[in-house]
């Protein structure tokens, strides 16, 4: 696939098109992806070596969906670090809340066979924990760049997390080798990843300290 043109030079209808292009392209190179089990454990290992997670306090796992690198194989092992772990959930409105994950048990298959936290539990106080208190987050997405720049399924859900996370907060993105493009357009609004995690690199990016114009 040839590289983006960058953000700046093309028409914002001609980056929409282009963002879709690269979606599909990605989309299919992960549902073609072998070994996605063995090359995600190698992956969310590296994730948990790596210096940040190490001194945080509050991480924010996603919970692997389709054919996204899994993470709930390490949810256990998360918890035995003894760090508090929060899993996001999304509500009727489309947005993300998160959730303080005790127990792998407190997680059930919901709509689309979706993991996710009992209903039941997931608006108890000591469960809900808010954007702000989070001190790294473990950030999903379909194709990513070396500088960071990611793009989601469109729908904006991390996007909208993202703005309330601190600024201080490594934004830390994984992903099999085959998500990754020579440049995703990015526009003024969007985030950059602090680092992408993939089987064969683990690319520091712009983040959101030097976000580009």
């Amino acid at each position: 696939m040839t590289s983006p043109t960058p953000a700046g030079t093309v028409p914002t209808t001609d980056l929409a098109e282009l963002k879709t292009q690269i979606r599909a392209q990605a989309h299919e190179n992960r549902r073609n992806q072998e070994g996605k089990d063995e090359l995600s454990k190698g992956i969310v290992a590296r994730f948990m070596t790596l210096p940040e997670f190490e001194v945080a306090q509050t991480v924010l796992f996603y919970v692997d969906v389709r054919a996204e690198v899994r993470t709930r194989h390490a949810f256990s092992q998360a918890l035995a670090t003894g760090k508090q772990i929060v899993v996001p959930w999304c509500n009727a409105e489309g947005e993300l809340e998160l959730f303080h994950m005790e127990s792998v048990d407190e997680l059930s298959e919901g709509m689309y066979r979706i993991l996710e936290p009992q209903p039941e539990l997931r608006h108890l106080p000591e469960k809900v924990v808010e954007p702000a208190a989070i001190d790294l987050i473990m950030v999903p997405g379909v194709a990513f760049d070396k500088r960071g720049g990611r793009t989601g399924h469109g729908k904006g859900y991390y996007d909208k997390l993202l703005e309330h996370a601190r600024p201080d907060c490594p934004l830390i993105a994984l992903a099999f080798d085959c998500q990754m493009f020579p440049e995703i357009p990015m526009q003024s609004h969007d985030i950059f990843m602090d680092k992408v995690i993939t089987e064969s690199a683990v690319y520091d990016g712009i983040g959101r300290k030097d976000e580009l114009a």
